[in-house]
């Protein structure tokens, strides 16, 4: 098969790659897209030793079965991989299963290639009615989904009428803002310093948009939710929430400093730390998407898989626009894409 491989900082190439082999339980999917995360942004960086080359990125994947149980179904593909025995997974608490594997770490190849091999109960079925390009969100959407549902248990009986605040703009933060609405809470902003994304999110998805110093003088909100993770992002949520109120920190841009430690001790500040999704969270987050409660979800753009790195480059260079670029198999057709 082809697949986009990492072979290094800002190195990856378009090249002939094995054919995944299925293990007993699992099937192979024919890929029809696969979407660009941060977390795949940090290894093409380098920056994620949890991900060393030569290795296929991608997790944010839909296709269709082509070998094994329901060949010929398309699916959305969970790519969190539990035992399944383990305390946390007899909690149904999956994400946290200390032996979880992941497509695009070893030993489970990514889904920027041709086919990937998963386990049958790792799949969610997609309906006639429902385009590839909405099924390869619900990855990155289910995300935002989990924290938004942890934010609002933490809010406890104050979360009815609470102000809500999504730091960033790109897929995490515009899907944490569709999941807060349809989860109950409405009036919802969203930080994106980035003008011509800002733009993006207002007139494309009807998103309220604020700059930082906007933000700032909207301030307080109950719920924050960090969809970034650098310091200074953490910093405008601890200066932002209201006392009592709760941030959801789901970004992974760094771990250094960045809260006000004392001011979340004397005003009783909850902070959540939140990571993917439980196998609930993602069964709940593809219905939503699939019955239409968070919109149209027409705000990707699509490329070709062989010019990958090209898109890679353009994200970095924040030459983007779109919250999502979604890379699209040569060999692959597609459904109404």
């Amino acid at each position: 098969m082809k697949a986009l491989v990492y072979n290094g900082p800002e190195k990856l190439d378009y090249q002939d790659f094995p054919n995944p082999s299925p293990k007993e339980g699992e099937v192979l999917i024919q890929i029809a897209l696969c979407g660009i995360c941060g977390s795949d942004m940090h290894a093409y960086l380098g920056h994620d030793e949890r991900r060393p080359a030569p290795l296929i990125l991608g997790h944010e994947v839909t296709g269709t079965i082509v070998s094994g149980a329901k060949t010929g179904q398309r699916v959305a593909v969970n790519p969190l991989v539990p035992c399944g025995e383990c305390a946390a997974c007899q909690r149904k608490q999956e994400n946290l299963c200390p032996n979880r594997q992941i497509i695009s770490m070893p030993p489970r190849e990514g889904g920027f290639a041709d086919y990937v091999a998963m386990p049958v109960g790792n799949l969610v079925d997609v309906p006639d009615h429902v385009p590839d390009s909405t099924a390869a969100l619900v990855e990155p959407i289910a995300c935002g989904w989990h924290a938004v549902r942890l934010g609002i248990r933490a809010l406890g009986d104050f979360w009815n009428g609470a102000r809500a605040l999504v730091i960033g703009g790109g897929a995490i933060g515009t899907g944490a803002a569709l999941a807060l609405k349809a989860q109950g809470i409405s009036e919802v902003s969203v930080v994106e310093p980035n003008s011509q994304r800002a733009a993006f999110l207002e007139k494309s998805i009807g998103l309220k948009v604020l700059t930082p110093e906007q933000a700032e003088a909207e301030q307080p909100f109950d719920l924050i939710i960090d969809g970034v993770g650098y310091a200074a992002t953490r910093q405008m949520a601890s200066a932002s929430v209201r006392p009592g109120g709760v941030i959801a920190h789901i970004g992974l841009g760094s771990g250094e400093s960045g809260l006000d430690i004392r001011r979340m001790t004397l005003q009783e500040i909850t902070f959540i730390g939140t990571y993917t999704y439980t196998a609930e969270d993602f069964r709940e987050t593809a219905k939503a998407m699939f019955d239409g409660r968070l919109g149209a979800l027409d705000w990707v753009e699509i490329r070709p898989l062989s010019k990958g790195a090209t898109a890679f480059a353009d994200l970095r260079a924040g030459q983007v626009a779109s919250p999502k670029i979604l890379l699209k198999p040569d060999t692959t057709g597609d459904k109404n894409v």
